[in-house]
């Protein structure tokens, strides 16, 4: 007996769930005249793009890398779900050494210590970053593979929001051979001015700590780098060009940038026997430096 209403249980749970299933594949087939269509989501793809860019010479955060003749800089850049990898490269023309850059233990110098082209510098960036409403996040860490001086990483972090000028406050923290921490507040600003054609305004102010002892600072009474460890108001920067759309991928972006001191300490100099002068700022003095150029950009 037991048995049997077992069997009998069975059959009538078994026939109410089949019978709810084919009631709600009918109710799925049944659409009410006014419903919308269900939104396709997109699936995730790799973007990327690849630049190059042309300019008279190559400064970074101030410092004087390329002066005398043409710099080439091309990048390939992929980015996943948040995820960005570059890879960045320095070509120059004409190498010659810099109070920030020195190519003598890598190149012989000629009779005039001038050298032949070089490609001296190759970077790369890993980076996240995470978007909250307005605001996006980044953090990442960077290899500077470069010729002219030891080569370092970095960890670093930023910060922007998606207002007018779209402030952004990055932090860049050397972990291997130059310790010491670089703050970076920037802005950046398109104007439309000719169909697509966008006219590109920027600006950027760098404060620097210098912290392993590579950062002592020159003192006349030594005349060596013994004393406190650099840190102040660094480099500012205001640049202007235009983005100029060839095709819906490839675009060149013509542009001027002028850098300069901000700080009596960033462009301190010591003169010393003859024309040879001191930083106070052991990696080089930050001077007004007028860069100009073109790029070009082509996007996937």
């Amino acid at each position: 007996m037991r048995l049997i209403k077992c069997m009998l249980l069975f059959l009538v749970v078994s026939f109410f769930t089949i019978t709810g299933i084919l009631y709600a594949e009918e109710v799925k087939e049944i659409k009410p005249p006014d419903a919308k269509p269900q939104e396709k989501v997109e699936e995730a793809k790799v973007t990327g793009s690849g630049s190059l860019g042309v300019y008279n010479q190559y400064i970074f955060r101030g410092y004087e890398i390329g002066k005398s003749g043409l710099v080439a800089q091309p990048s390939l850049t992929a980015s996943f779900k948040g995820f960005s990898a570059t890879m960045w490269g320095n070509m120059d023309t004409n190498q010659r050494n810099t109070k920030t850059a020195s190519f003598y233990p890598n190149e012989p110098a000629g009779a005039d210590h001038q050298f032949k082209k070089g490609w001296n510098e190759t970077d790369l960036t890993l980076s996240y970053t995470y978007a909250i409403k307005k605001l996006s996040l980044t953090g990442g860490f960077i290899y500077y593979g470069t010729k002219y001086c030891d080569e370092t990483e970095e960890l670093f972090a930023s910060a922007t929001y998606d207002i007018l000028s779209k402030p952004t406050l990055a932090i860049y923290r050397d972990i291997t051979n130059y310790k010491g921490t670089y703050f970076n507040l920037s802005f950046s600003h398109s104007l439309p001015v000719y169909k697509e054609t966008t006219l590109d305004l920027g600006a950027s102010f760098g404060y620097f700590i210098g912290e392993s002892d590579y950062w002592k600072t020159y003192e006349q009474t030594t005349a060596s780098y013994t004393g406190s460890k650099y840190k102040g108001f660094h480099d500012g920067m205001v640049k202007a060009g235009l983005t100029v759309p060839i095709t819906k991928a490839f675009s060149m972006q013509p542009m001027v940038q002028y850098w300069f001191p901000l700080s009596s300490d960033a462009k301190k100099e010591y003169a010393t026997a003859g024309d040879i002068k001191n930083s106070y700022n052991p990696n080089g003095p930050v001077q007004n430096s007028f860069i100009y150029g073109i790029g070009f950009t082509y996007s996937f």
